[in-house]
């Protein structure tokens, strides 16, 4: 997915430019950059980074000194391409950093190069979409005329982070897939994708960017330069898995949900008799713990992180690799989990294979029942707006799969098995457990998730849950 991190200041900037986007790093895997900019003289600054072996922090903490100095900067962890990007434009010299995942991207590079545009800074010998964007925005008269040519011409989503001269201009997306929200203390303003980077920084939140809205911050505050758009999907899946627990989103609290989401569910579980609950680490512990609660069960740690080599996962490009690093990284408690019946929360599941191995292992550890609760509907549908998942397909999702077994066709009678309570889903979801070797399984239902978020349906997207969800041209399915 990707987060992004930038602050304006009196003063030096580069250490709260340098925290606040590696306080982003479980938002991404792939690439990491900076791009400051020093008043006094008059220059941009930028540094990028491979972060597939290593982190943020290690990547970039032995060259800082080269952007001190700096009173404003941005910062951006990435999924996607390198950047920030440094360009310069009719509209003034800028740097750019961007949470996008663009479904045109061929039809607009190759329409650009028909214009005699060109692209400089391939990614892995691919068009760098933040260029494309980059490409897209100074086609406008101004900034706010570019960056609305941008919500245009794309199809899925973009929000985007500018460095210039005079300051910040934040551009959240269109149709608010993607949050970013607005962070102030004495002699600076902040802003970012996450506002878990704020406490630490002594920032404190001062308001959310509406869905489409633009802004120019300064040292002397935020000025609007495009009003929010009266339309907003944003990711529901940002409360379930993505969010940093200390993250708050329009007001709703990602540990908060996760607890409350957890207590709800339980509520309606009648599932006999567990001796303890166990948080898969670390999306579902939040979850667990709201369930121990609902249930009246003790919470305990059956199964942990190893955190001090693996505190984040990395996504080696071979799947082999990737198995062995969500294995290595979580370490079964086998005095805990022997003889007793273990009720397991976790955010979701998307291939399975994962899961499955864990679940064999926790048996053979001594576990005598094993329960999964799921913090989300079933995923039905691949995500067409943000990239939360490496599936390259939604075939590569295990219920499509199960689909496919049934129905002889992985796109047949999907609404059927995204429908709760469903003949067709229930089907599916015993399936699925049998094929992972729990004892039971239940997802949670969609509107249960939605009532422990806390914010109307029709302002969320649902879209890999349901198949609903705005298509971003104007009209909701």
């Amino acid at each position: 997915m990707g987060g992004f991190f930038g602050t304006v200041a009196m003063a030096d900037c580069v250490a709260d430019v340098f925290y606040g986007t590696d306080y982003h790093s479980h938002m991404g895997t792939r690439r990491g950059g900076m791009a400051t900019y020093h008043a006094e003289a008059g220059t941009f600054t930028r540094s990028i980074h491979n972060l597939e072996s290593s982190y943020f922090r290690t990547k970039f903490e032995p060259s800082l000194s080269k952007f001190e100095g700096a009173t404003s900067g941005i910062g951006v962890i990435s999924d996607t391409d390198a950047q920030p990007l440094i360009i310069h434009s009719h509209l003034g010299e800028f740097a750019i950093v961007t949470v996008a995942k663009i479904n045109n991207l061929d039809a607009l590079a190759e329409e650009l190069l028909q214009h005699h545009n060109h692209f400089a800074e391939l990614s892995s010998g691919k068009i760098n979409q933040t260029e494309l964007i980059a490409l897209l925005l100074i086609q406008g008269k101004d900034f706010v005329d570019g960056i609305e040519n941008v919500f245009r011409h794309i199809d899925g989503s973009c929000s985007m982070l500018l460095l210039t001269r005079q300051g910040l201009i934040a551009a959240r997306d269109d149709w608010g897939r993607t949050p970013i929200v607005i962070g102030r203390k004495k002699g600076a303003w902040a802003v970012a994708s996450e506002s878990s980077c704020f406490p630490n920084l002594g920032y404190d939140t001062y308001r959310d960017l509406g869905p489409g809205e633009i802004v120019h911050i300064d040292r002397d505050g935020v000025k609007c330069l495009r009003q929010p758009s009266d339309h907003e999907q944003i990711c529901s899946f940002l409360w379930v898995y993505y969010g940093f627990p200390t993250s708050t989103y329009l007001g709703r609290n990602v540990e908060h949900t996760r607890y409350t989401n957890g207590v709800m569910m339980a509520e309606r579980d009648e599932t006999e008799n567990p001796d303890i609950v166990c948080g898969i680490p670390d999306s579902g512990v939040g979850m667990a713990l709201g369930y121990a609660a609902g249930l009246h069960k003790p919470y305990s740690r059956a199964i942990s992180k190893y955190t001090p080599t693996w505190p984040r996962s990395f996504t080696p490009s071979n799947q082999s690799m990737r198995s062995l690093v969500a294995k290595m990284k979580l370490i079964p408690n086998r005095d805990i989990l022997r003889d007793k019946s273990v009720l397991f929360c976790d955010d979701s599941i998307v291939r399975g294979t994962q899961l499955r191995d864990n679940v064999k292992v926790l048996f053979e550890d001594g576990a005598k029942a094993i329960h999964m609760r799921i913090a989300c509907p079933p995923l039905i549908y691949g995500c067409p707006f943000i990239g939360f998942t490496s599936s390259k397909s939604d075939l590569e999702l295990i219920t499509r799969r199960i689909i496919g077994e049934i129905e002889g066709d992985p796109h047949t009678n999907l609404e059927r098995y995204a429908t709760e309570g469903s003949p067709e889903q229930l089907k599916m979801i015993d399936m699925i457990r049998q094929r992972l070797g729990l004892t039971t399984l239940k997802f949670n239902r969609l509107s249960t998730m939605v009532e422990a978020i806390g914010l109307p349906k029709c302002r969320l997207c649902t879209h890999c849950f349901d198949g609903t969800g705005c298509c971003g041209k104007g009209s909701c399915k």
